[in-house]
């Protein structure tokens, strides 16, 4: 079976980056990050990998949305001068990039599903949460950092909501970290409370009557934004991928 690690870029270099005391120093930057993929090619043996690194061009989320992912703290500079001399490195040592036209995530959620439907096996290394809506029994999400997989109980468990509702969950509370809105005043308390009662964010509004009047007033004033929401957490999967799976396999169990 074809075993493919796919590691989200940028999730894995600023944690390992913004550990170091200095911003601006990025010298032993690029062997850091090789050391921590050899540990990964290790850990799981997969017979592919691949790094997926965010592009510069408007993604579709920010198109819809314009305070999508607003205020986040930009890249330092250092980093983003050294992250080709990063990526040169990694492919010297049998890992090579795909570099996406906007955003990551929907170029790695292509790639696991696309594999994971041909009978292949998917490991996403991120910590990113919203992969845990790609609910497939050969697609698995690791947390590098704390070396653990991120599983479908353990998100149903934090935030309280079975994974079906994950979605119809975002949608009502929203995401404070890529600034995903949400209906204003619903948070996360209300939405699994909503959620345990109606079950889906379709029967909330199709039940709107018989919801108390104070969340029912702020369920139909932010209805549009509840509908936004719902399409800015979903990942595509049906991403344009000009690459071959061959690509990325690798020679030796665990490249020098």
């Amino acid at each position: 079976m074809n075993k493919l690690l796919i590691i989200d870029g940028m999730n894995l270099v600023r944690r390992i980056h913004a550990a170091q005391p200095n911003e601006s120093d990025v010298s032993g930057l690029k062997e850091r990050v090789n050391g921590a993929c050899r540990k990964l090619l290790k850990f799981h043996a997969p017979t592919h990998v691949t790094i997926v690194w965010d592009g510069d061009s408007i993604s579709w989320r920010k198109a819809l949305y314009e305070d999508y992912k607003k205020g986040r703290k930009p890249m330092p500079q250092a980093l983003a001068d050294g992250l080709d001399d990063i990526k040169t490195y990694l492919a010297e040592h049998q890992i090579h990039s795909i570099d996406a036209e906007s955003e990551a995530d929907d170029v790695i959620a292509t790639l696991a599903t696309k594999l994971a439907n041909t009978d292949g096996e998917a490991i996403i290394v991120s910590t990113d949460k919203g992969f845990s809506q790609l609910n497939h029994p050969h697609i698995k999400q690791w947390d590098h950092f704390n070396q653990i997989y991120l599983t479908v109980e353990d998100m149903e468990q934090k935030l309280g909501v079975e994974h079906s509702q994950l979605i119809d969950y975002l949608a009502l509370a929203g995401d404070s970290g890529n600034k995903i809105p949400g209906v204003p005043g619903i948070g996360p308390k209300s939405a699994v409370e909503l959620l345990r009662i109606y079950r889906s964010l379709a029967n909330i509004y199709n039940s709107i009557d018989k919801v108390g009047s104070k969340q029912a007033k702020k369920l139909q004033e932010g209805k549009q934004m509840a509908r936004l929401s719902y399409k800015l957490v979903q990942l595509r999967t049906d991403m344009p991928l000009c690459v071959n799976l061959k690509q990325f396999r690798i020679e030796k169990p665990d490249p020098a």
